[in-house]
């Protein structure tokens, strides 16, 4: 059986909490309440002007005169941002009626005096402006969350089409793949059924990376999972049951789509490398380690515990076709790939650092 194993690191700041402003601007996208429920309505705005007259009545030995209207503001204010700027001028006329057979002067009743018709228009005019400035933020929070919508929507078809166009290029390379596969039938000469061999199997690999790596976006993907599974993937494809997996990195790191393919190639061809030559008739453990090197590069390390290097065997004068096009998909990202003898095999991919976002 596989078996596998993680040592991450793992930072709090990092996970995505929504912050309080957006959950806020939400919740203000929802008002008015009680729209569909208009007895609802009407019963909450002569609550609320209710409780107004109620604290005015208990403020009005601790108020100088010249206060009438101090606790219906409020009250108007609150009722057209809860409920909406229709029930919000019905609390406006019922606090202002109460507000003048109550407090204004001649009180009670409802006296014109000079005082009380200048206390009158002040509060018309107080009332309409808060009224106008909530009716505009309503109407610009519906905008707002309509355009919101459309872009969610777009987001989700734009994500579709990419999925789909990325479905349809994997699954042409993986009808090239098979095309080689039948070309391959046709040949005698086996060299040349190896080389399509390796051909289709190389396809076939990038055919499956595509699937899982980019996004719409364009963002840089995480390096610890996707060679997780990576690796998972040559390991099954070898028929290997007896071997086990061991991914070490920090999670945090992310590579850059464009060195997503060449780095996963590479990869994939030290993995079944060691599958090959390491453990032709043995069991034994493969670890794949992602860390920064001394000199701030990204360092993959694949180290097998396998055979080992053959005698003699020299990696910077070596003719296999594995071997230099993993070097030169190294050296096309301003990296660099070597073999060495380490208690089996040690192979290591150093690559630009920015290459990787952290």
């Amino acid at each position: 059986m596989h078996s596998y194993r993680y040592a991450t690191r793992v930072d709090r700041k990092d996970a995505v909490i929504l912050p309080s402003d957006d959950r806020r601007m939400r919740w203000i996208e929802r008002l008015p309440v009680a729209r569909g429920r208009p007895a609802l309505g009407v019963g909450v705005t002569l609550a609320i002007v209710g409780v107004a007259w109620v604290v005015r009545v208990a403020a009005d030995p601790l108020l100088p005169p010249g206060f009438p209207y101090v606790t219906f503001f409020p009250a108007v204010i609150v009722t057209s941002f809860l409920l909406g700027v229709r029930l919000g001028s019905v609390a406006a006329l019922l606090s202002g009626l109460v507000a003048w057979y109550f407090f204004l002067p001649g009180s009670p009743g409802f006296n014109l005096t000079h005082g009380a018709g200048f206390a009158l228009a002040f509060y018309v005019f107080v009332v309409a402006t808060d009224l106008a400035l909530v009716h505009w933020m309503q109407a610009a929070n519906r905008q707002l969350a309509r355009e919101r919508e459309l872009s969610r929507s777009l987001a989700a078809t734009r994500e579709l089409l990419f999925r789909e166009l990325q479905h349809r290029v994997s699954n042409n390379l993986q009808v090239a793949a098979g095309l080689l596969a039948v070309q391959k039938r046709q040949l005698a000469d086996p060299d040349a059924r190896a080389a399509l061999d390796e051909a289709a199997s190389r396809l076939n690999l990038i055919g499956r990376i595509s699937r899982q790596l980019y996004d719409p976006l364009g963002s840089a993907q995480p390096l610890v999972p996707f060679l997780s599974q990576l690796c998972r993937d040559v390991l099954e494809a070898g028929g290997r049951e007896d071997l086990h997996l061991a991914m070490v990195g920090d999670e945090r790191l992310r590579l850059m789509p464009d060195a997503a393919i060449p780095t996963a190639l590479i990869v994939a061809e030290a993995v079944a490398n060691a599958i090959e030559h390491g453990f032709a008739d043995r069991s034994g453990h493969i670890e794949v380690a992602v860390a920064h090197d001394p000199l701030d590069r990204l360092a993959i390390t694949i180290h097998d515990d396998g055979h080992g290097l053959p005698a003699g065997y020299d990696p910077d004068r070596a003719t296999s076709l594995g071997l230099r096009i993993a070097r030169s998909l190294a050296r096309g990202q301003g990296g660099d790939f070597r073999l060495e003898r380490s208690n089996g095999t040690r192979a290591t991919l150093a690559l630009p650092a920015h290459l990787v976002a952290a």
